[in-house]
């Protein structure tokens, strides 16, 4: 008797049969801001697919913090070096698009990092646009309501200021 062979489903099969049922992934990300004259300016940048305005974020890794994963994307996508708080502010969810026309459920986790530098050469230089916004536009410009919100009531100097947090290392230097 010939042996059976076991069908193993492609990942786009997974993705469509899961579809509304898949956990939400762990994303982080950066609110960069910096102080200005006239008050708080936060950076915000577009995405690569559609161009609409965002925050930096991507995924958390095992060997590092939650906070210096965001740290990184702030670095790798819009070229910003700065202090980072180890302390979440909230998180906003959102679906990621994925080949196929799919998309999965993502949740954000966000961190604070008052921006000291912006490189003009970094990983994603010219891949997107950066800007930097009043609190209140950089509300109205983001899609997501929940990170709007997080924009709206963003305060840095809320509960004083922030405490000094280490600084984070980006391919083998300390930035």
């Amino acid at each position: 008797m010939p042996k059976k062979q076991e069908l193993k489903p492609s990942p786009r099969t997974v993705l469509t049969l899961c579809r509304g049922k898949h956990p939400p992934s762990l994303q982080v990300g950066a609110i960069c801001f910096r102080r200005a004259g006239k008050g708080v300016r936060i950076m915000l940048i577009t995405s690569r697919d559609t161009g609409r305005w965002v925050i930096p974020k991507g995924w958390p890794t095992r060997k590092h913090s939650e906070a210096w994963a965001a740290a990184r994307e702030a670095y790798e996508e819009a070229g910003i070096l700065g202090t980072v708080s180890e302390k979440s502010i909230g998180f906003y969810t959102y679906r990621k698009g994925v080949k196929g026309g799919l998309s999965m459920p993502c949740v954000v986790r966000v961190y604070p990092l008052e921006a000291r530098e912006r490189l003009r050469h970094y990983p994603e230089t010219g891949q997107r646009r950066v800007k930097w916004f009043k609190r209140g536009k950089a509300a109205r410009k983001v899609r997501d309501p929940e990170l709007a919100r997080i924009l709206r009531e963003f305060d840095p100097d809320r509960r004083g200021k922030p405490p000094r947090m280490p600084k984070f290392i980006v391919h083998g230097s300390v930035a």
